[in-house]
């Protein structure tokens, strides 16, 4: 199964838990400091909080494609290159609180969008930037 992640910034972590608990109905699949996401089953998201300053108001960091396996993201890069798309790979990279292994591309007004598929689980993350391509 594949869904569309949807990752933002917020300035309220805790807060922003809350309403997207009761938006959705759900419970955050993971909790970690200053991270926070959901996994969606109607409609099927990926709904990812990351810690921002404080007060600030939220904006959308990057979007997704979250796929099940490797293959599955090798091939969405073999198709986004051939259709003439500047890539960036990142396999086995540690972001979010998980093993991942990616492809990264930006839409006409510099968004980032990755197609990603979880590897394993992580007890840390990367460095504050670890969900912006380079």
């Amino acid at each position: 199964m594949s869904r569309v992640q949807l990752a933002l910034r917020v300035g309220d972590l805790a807060e922003s838990i809350a309403f997207y608990s009761q938006l959705f109905n759900v419970k955050p699949a993971k909790l970690r400091p200053g991270y926070a996401n959901f996994a969606i089953t109607e409609p099927a998201l990926k709904l990812v909080l990351l810690e921002g300053e404080p007060g600030q108001a939220t904006v959308m960091d990057h979007l997704g494609v979250e796929v099940d396996s490797t293959a599955q993201v090798a091939a969405a890069a073999n198709r986004l290159i051939g259709e003439g798309m500047k890539t960036q790979l990142e396999n086995d990279t540690t972001c979010c609180y998980a093993l991942q292994d990616k492809v990264w591309v930006h839409g006409p007004g510099q968004e980032p969008w990755e197609v990603y598929t979880v590897k394993a689980d992580s007890p840390t993350t990367a460095a504050p930037a670890c969900c912006t391509p380079a």
